[in-house]
């Protein structure tokens, strides 16, 4: 059964798309139409697939219309349901970064991944299904690779530090950045009293705070106006949120350091991560409860711990 469909036109011609990933609220696709031609930025799961198709729809966009289907990144929630939206998208090519398309066209890897962690069960819940991309249909953007949409140009920045399969798109029209989670997370719940709440993604395998720091510099070299954020939404505070990002990325390295050699390590992140977070919320006023908060945060605080505590075994 299709989930609800919830979706907002959010200017410059583009459509901010809810995935429905675990709940609303939580991943974001974006929609780029353009004089005729349109493009998903980010795709969520298999899940999602018929969420997309059913925007289309609402849309009055034909599926033939679609030239690209672009995930900022290989993780499944970001790039899940990218085969199979190919597959119902007859003239659509996946825009994917180099090091993340032998996965798109092979995710035979990915899969496995994910299974062991999740489980066949837990994995056909969350994630459903993981089709192939034909690689006839797969390009490679290389960093600052540029493509037209219309009369709009799409340029890639790699942005690592999240993941090194990662890019961004800065986009002509909008004048804004497409930052899959190299811009961090802002769940409009968490906001404060002075705008959204933004905190990084530590998520494992690849996090390296070091090399994030310098990729945030580079993203905001372009000076945009904007930044979209599949988890979630569109934030325009640029300068504030990126310095909390930098203060919050060199806070997780001291919270790191501080526990090389804890036994349980990973069960003492998870825990000062979580404390650090919610004390940062109430700081800032947010209007969510610290129990509220704890229930959105604790997959994405679990994640966050696995994430450092890889970094810090690199670092050994």
């Amino acid at each position: 059964m299709l989930a609800e469909l919830h979706y907002r036109d959010i200017g410059s011609g583009i459509t901010e798309i809810d995935c429905m990933i675990h709940r609303r609220g939580m991943a974001a696709s974006y929609l780029l139409l353009d004089e005729g031609e349109a493009a998903f930025i980010d795709c969520g799961t298999y899940h999602s697939v018929p969420i997309l198709l059913a925007a289309l729809k609402a849309l009055k966009v034909a599926p033939e219309q679609v030239r690209y289907v672009i995930p900022t990144h290989v993780h499944l929630d970001h790039a899940g349901g990218a085969g199979g939206l190919i597959e119902r998208l007859p003239t659509a090519q996946l825009i994917v970064h180099p090091r993340g398309l032998r996965h798109m066209i092979d995710p035979g890897k990915l899969h496995a991944s994910a299974v062991s962690v999740y489980g066949d069960i837990e994995f056909q819940r969350l994630f459903g299904d993981l089709r192939p991309v034909p690689a006839n249909r797969a390009i490679a953007a290389v960093d600052e690779f540029e493509l037209p949409l219309g009369s709009r140009k799409l340029k890639f920045i790699h942005s690592p530090g999240h993941a090194k399969h990662h890019f961004c798109i800065f986009d002509s029209a909008s004048h804004g950045m497409f930052t899959g989670d190299s811009f961090g997370l802002a769940y409009p719940e968490l906001d404060g009293s002075d705008g959204p709440f933004i905190m990084p993604t530590s998520t494992p395998v690849q996090f390296d705070p070091k090399t994030w720091l310098q990729t945030l510099d580079h993203l905001l070299a372009f000076e945009p106006e904007r930044m979209y954020l599949t988890h979630f939404g569109y934030v325009d505070d640029i300068e504030r949120l990126a310095d909390q990002l930098r203060f919050d990325l060199n806070q997780y390295m001291q919270i790191g350091t501080q526990r090389t050699k804890a036994s349980d390590r990973v069960d003492q992140l998870r825990e000062q991560l979580m404390q650090y977070t919610l004390e940062r919320l109430a700081a800032r006023g947010s209007r969510c409860t610290a129990s509220r908060a704890r229930e959105l945060l604790e997959m994405d605080i679990d994640l966050n711990a696995q994430g450092l505590d890889m970094w810090l075994e690199k670092l050994a």
